[in-house]
């Protein structure tokens, strides 16, 4: 097959690259369609019946919704980040692995113990601080700041300077090398300090680390920090607040997961299926990548649509509800395979301390009169307020 021809079961046969589609042809639907912002979910399941692999001439991207094909390419080394920059969760071949075998350790054993320690404490702080209130805006006044406190944590830096880490964890701290001046002047001095006398916390694990006899260059360690802060920022918090307005949408889940707490995680990875905060990854294919849906040529950007993965009633039954008993969800919000976001650990512990923290601080949490606002975005999705009454 031609590596401009992709494959597109269900859509009629062929679907052809930009410039290739017939006269009489319709033209295939687009994420920039009027609306999508407000509700993907009627393009989503179009895409997925019809168009599992099609180009989105101004989206500038094949489109791969279906969730066996979005799990695959998520997976698949032949599909990598495409610039600007390389992110610690899509690394390619060994440079990958080496930091993951840095970072893995670091979110383990004792570690491990005091970042959850940590990540309670603040949880409970931030918590308790409106258990005296009447009503409060649980975005701006916790799932904006959590996360945040979570890698500062996890970095052992100093919790005086979380409002300023939590700014440039606003601003996009995603990729390896693009060099935040503000935040590598910050970082450096912890850095040196961290060599001459490492402790328990991440920062110390990185610094110290060696590759080839040798500590990894300054640069090296500080974009690693940078990645692990950005865990901190717009999607974890959006994911949070996902994740809280689901339980409160469900009053009888939100009893059931105070009944038994056991189930907090299982609701925090269906919340993450159902609501993602990021609804699309980007790729780019190095080779022609032959798919289940097509096949993509060499050098095209690919769009994995996750929020429509997550909803695929293929996959799922009744997709587009919240159960947090569904078993097996297979949620893809922080990857699948090899390319599995290093996050996923620290923002689960966000999202478990965060739980625990108001279901004991606020035993009459509830919507405000009004209701659940609506979430907006299309690559980062969520809602931007939660009104709730407190008291």
């Amino acid at each position: 097959m031609p590596s401009d021809v992709a494959q597109a079961p269900g859509a009629g046969g062929l679907r052809t690259a930009p410039g290739h589609r017939g006269p009489d042809d319709p033209p295939p639907p687009s994420l920039g369609a009027p609306g999508t912002d407000r509700d993907p979910y009627p393009l989503y399941r179009t895409l997925r019946t019809s168009y599992p692999l099609v180009h989105d001439e101004a989206f500038g991207a094949w489109l791969i919704s279906r969730y066996g094909d979005v799990r695959a390419a998520l997976a698949d080394p032949r599909l990598v980040a495409p610039p600007p920059g390389r992110t610690l969760a899509h690394l390619e071949d060994r440079t990958h692995d080496a930091h993951r075998a840095l970072l893995q350790p670091a979110l383990r054993g004792r570690a491990l113990a005091a970042l959850r320690a940590g990540v309670e404490r603040a949880a409970y702080v931030l918590a308790h601080r409106l258990s005296e209130r009447q009503e409060a805006d649980l975005v701006a006044e916790f799932c904006q700041w959590l996360p945040a406190v979570a890698a500062v944590t996890a970095l052992g830096l100093p919790h005086e300077d979380t409002a300023r880490v939590r700014e440039w964890c606003r601003g996009g701290l995603t990729h390896l090398g693009d060099g935040h001046g503000d935040l590598d002047a910050f970082l450096r001095p912890h850095v040196a300090r961290r060599r001459a006398r490492p402790g328990g916390d991440l920062l110390s694990v990185l610094s110290t680390a060696r590759a080839d006899g040798s500590h990894l260059p300054d640069e090296t360690v500080v974009g690693l920090a940078g990645t692990l802060l950005g865990a901190g920022g717009e999607a974890t918090h959006l994911a949070l607040a996902s994740f809280l307005a689901n339980l409160l949408d469900h009053p009888a889940q939100l009893r059931l997961v105070r009944e038994r707490p056991v189930l907090i995680p299982a609701a925090w990875v269906e919340s993450l299926r159902r609501d993602p905060a990021v609804h699309i990854v980007l790729r780019r294919a190095l080779v022609p990548v032959v798919t289940g849906a097509g096949t993509i040529p060499a050098g095209a950007d690919v769009a994995c649509l996750v929020g429509a993965a997550g909803r695929d009633p293929t996959r799922f039954a009744v997709p587009d509800r919240y159960d947090i008993l569904r078993p097996a969800p297979g949620q893809l919000a922080f990857g699948a395979g090899r390319h599995r976001c290093l996050g996923v650990q620290l923002a689960r512990l966000t999202a478990e301390c965060a739980l625990h923290a108001l279901l004991e601080a606020l035993p009459r949490l509830r919507w405000a009169p009004g209701g659940r606002p609506a979430s907006a975005g299309l690559v980062t999705r969520g809602p931007k307020t939660l009104p709730v009454l407190l008291g």
